[in-house]
């Protein structure tokens, strides 16, 4: 606070201000030197910055300025209570720099509406020293009026100082946060630094890793090609390797099928005796199903492939297509025997009859495509029993001799066939 606006001198600032007031009568703007003289302090302190004041004295007053700011602003006072070449250019900067503040205050027609709108800018704390300087030197403005805005500009410096100094608290504690933060930024920067290097570490390994087994890839895919040209070459030099591995593999069937006959044979050789031990009643418990099934057609010297059905019927079948006279191929549709064996077996055979209930698609459309090219007679038997067997050789006799299938029909005698499975 300037030596002008001490507590000791407030009477004399209020005949200051009603000598003033003969001023304000006009409606004409007041200039810098026409202000109270306690106006001067706040008004160089509040609108005039300290860097504005100090070039326009460089440039308007002669001598060396004062270096504190404090010389400096009561050198400002001093030299603005009178017209000066200092007064008369802060007059024109501060009407340039707050000209939209002045045109609002020019439509105030009086001190109430004048009052009115400062009370109007001081609420809304923004353009405060704009607002300051258009009331101040506003026609309107009175002594009464001015007296009181210098009052609210005296508390608001108050204000303003007690802000600082928060602020300038919080200044320091955000100066202290922000040194932790930079710490902690550091430290996340290297733990950042850390895992990108262990992350291109690892990158590094894996295109090792990758370039390996590629290669490894590459390798196998060259083996694997060259293993192919072989069994193609061997193929070529053997070309009924297929047909030999089937019939390697039938013969096989055939051993284990004539075993398995012996030990039938030797058990139906023993059986007499262990019935006349056990009894009538275990000789009636161990008696053979019997299933009655019409008489079978005639198939002299006809090679029968059979296609599917239960692996436990196969004797049967055997049993029934034998027992027309013709030769018994069999073929599992798929499950355990190969295609390779499928096509040598349709080849050899003079009719087909597929049981499509118990075989692989792929079988049956490859029985079917051969029937179909080669013209040789299939039946399709839906359900895999030795009935539904013997019908479809029935049908087959049909067609392959009308009248043989006709006497077939009309015979009425039946047969009995002993069968080891529950669904033959």
């Amino acid at each position: 606070m300037c030596s002008e606006d001490r507590p000791g001198l407030v009477a004399c600032r209020h005949e200051q201000a009603a000598a003033a007031q003969l001023l304000t009568r006009s409606s004409r703007r007041r200039r810098f030197w026409d202000l109270a003289p306690t106006a001067y302090c706040p008004m160089v302190g509040v609108c005039v910055p300290l860097p504005l004041l100090r070039r326009v004295a460089q440039k308007v007053m002669a001598g060396a300025l004062p270096q504190d700011d404090y010389e400096l602003h009561c050198l400002a006072i001093q030299e603005c209570k009178v017209r000066t070449p200092l007064a008369e250019r802060l007059q024109r900067e501060l009407d340039e720099r707050f000209a939209p503040a002045l045109a609002s205050a020019a439509r105030c027609k009086d001190g109430a509406a004048l009052a009115q709108w400062w009370q109007q800018r001081l609420l809304e704390g923004v353009g405060v020293p704009a607002a300051f300087w258009a009331v101040l030197t506003h026609g309107r403005c009175d002594a009464v009026l001015e007296e009181r805005v210098l009052r609210d500009v005296h508390m608001l410096q108050h204000q303003a100082g007690a802000a600082e100094r928060v602020d300038r608290a919080r200044f320091a504690e955000l100066q202290r946060e922000h040194g932790v933060l930079v710490r902690e930024l550091a430290a996340a920067q290297q733990r950042s630094t850390q895992a990108l290097q262990q992350r291109a570490a690892t990158i590094e390994l894996q295109s090792v890793e990758l370039v390996r087994l590629r290669a490894a890839l590459i390798t196998r895919d060259t083996a694997l090609e060259s293993l192919r040209a072989e069994v193609e070459e061997l193929r070529r030099g053997v070309p009924d390797l297929p047909a030999r591995r089937a019939q390697a593999q039938q013969i096989e069937r055939q051993r284990l099928r004539i075993e398995s006959l012996e030990r039938r044979l030797a058990q139906a050789l023993a059986a007499p005796a262990r019935a006349a031990e056990d009894g009538p009643a275990l000789a009636a418990a161990d008696a053979p199903v019997v299933t009655p099934l019409p008489l079978a057609p005639k198939l002299p010297d006809k090679a029968v492939l059979c296609v599917g059905g239960r692996s436990g019927s196969v004797p049967v079948y055997r049993q029934l297509v034998e027992r027309t006279g013709g030769q018994f191929l069999h073929h599992d549709g798929g499950e355990e025997d190969g295609s390779a064996q499928l096509e040598s077996s349709l080849a050899a055979a003079d009719l087909v009859i597929c049981q499509t209930g118990c075989i692989s698609h792929g079988a049956y459309w490859r029985v079917k495509d051969h029937c179909k090219r080669t013209g040789k007679q299939c039946v399709f038997v839906d359900k895999p029993s030795a009935a539904g067997l013997l019908r479809g050789l029935q049908e087959a006799a049909a067609l392959l001799d009308p009248p043989a299938a006709t006497a077939a029909r009309e015979a009425a005698a039946t047969v009995s066939v002993t069968t080891a499975c529950p669904g033959a």
